[in-house]
């Protein structure tokens, strides 16, 4: 992940305010993407909690914490420390990002908002699924993994893009796909425990959703087949299911989504660049 000199930078400030008071520094590291869609990694000090924008996190006993920034995140943010009778305020900026929108007009209304209200209520039903799979949080520190591309292929949709049918927005795209021919692997980017698997979703089709740990989930859509069981643990690298074209799909790829709790993040903030070996792993997070 990038940002470490901007988290070095706020670490030496704290550090020295806390030296310059008698104080023992509450906030230890700060590493990640400071942008939307960008997660963070931080440690604090034994026994120290810590909210974000007045949100508590939870803290490992080693005193590492997680969170992130969704697509459309303000540009200030706020963790505070709180230890005993010390307290630390430390503003946080998240740069803001430009993303392709692409609007067509013209289109027939039946094209646009085609929904039948049987097809809607099984939609709001799967949501429901995938909210409480995404909900279920573990105590492992999977995230904290440098995470390696799930799928070899190539990039055909990126992390933020949205198209505005006649006007009318449509949700953003919140993951990255890699098309390749059905049947494709599709290996799992980081250590976790499955969650949610679903052989046939409207809009997503064949369906996994990986735990990685403090409320960070990975999400595979579109799969042609799915190896593993709810309530597996998997290790990374590890065969997890096949790319497909199922769903509302036209074509066969793999979407790889990642979230923080209900926040959407960017899955190409955590893994190297994507090449013909996307699949090694990064040698570090800068």
């Amino acid at each position: 992940m990038k940002n470490i000199i901007t988290s070095t930078l706020i670490f030496i400030a704290i550090a020295g305010s806390a030296l310059a008071n008698s104080k023992q520094p509450l906030l230890l590291s700060l590493k990640g993407d400071f942008t939307q869609g960008g997660l963070v990694i931080g440690q604090a000090a034994p026994n120290t909690k810590v909210a974000f924008n007045g949100t508590d996190l939870k803290v490992s006993e080693d005193g590492y914490f997680v969170f992130g920034f969704h697509r459309d995140f303000e540009s200030n943010a706020n963790l505070t420390l709180t230890n005993g009778r010390q307290k630390v305020e430390q503003p946080l900026v998240i740069r803001q990002r430009e993303y392709n929108i692409e609007r067509v007009d013209g289109l027939p209304p039946s094209k646009v908002n085609p929904m039948k209200p049987e097809v809607l209520a099984r939609i709001r039903k799967e949501g429901a699924m995938v909210g409480s799979a995404r909900a279920k949080t573990s105590d492992v520190k999977s995230f904290m993994q440098d995470f390696i591309w799930p799928a070899k292929g190539r990039l055909s949709g990126f992390y933020g893009s949205q198209r505005v049918l006649n006007g009318d927005p449509k949700r953003p795209h919140y993951g990255v796909d890699v098309a390749a021919p059905t049947g494709t692997e599709v290996v799992a980017p980081a250590d976790g425990i499955v969650r949610l698997v679903h052989e046939d979703m409207f809009y997503s089709g064949g369906t996994l959703i990986v735990d990685h740990g403090f409320g960070v989930s990975s999400t595979f859509i579109h799969l042609n087949s799915i190896d593993v069981k709810d309530g597996q643990e998997i290790k990374q690298g590890e065969k997890i299911a096949t790319i497909g074209a199922t769903g509302r799909a036209t074509g066969p790829h793999l979407d790889w989504r990642i979230n923080w709790f209900k926040s959407r993040l960017d899955p190409q903030l955590l893994v190297p660049p994507f090449t013909e070996g996307n699949s090694q792993k990064r040698s570090d997070k800068e």
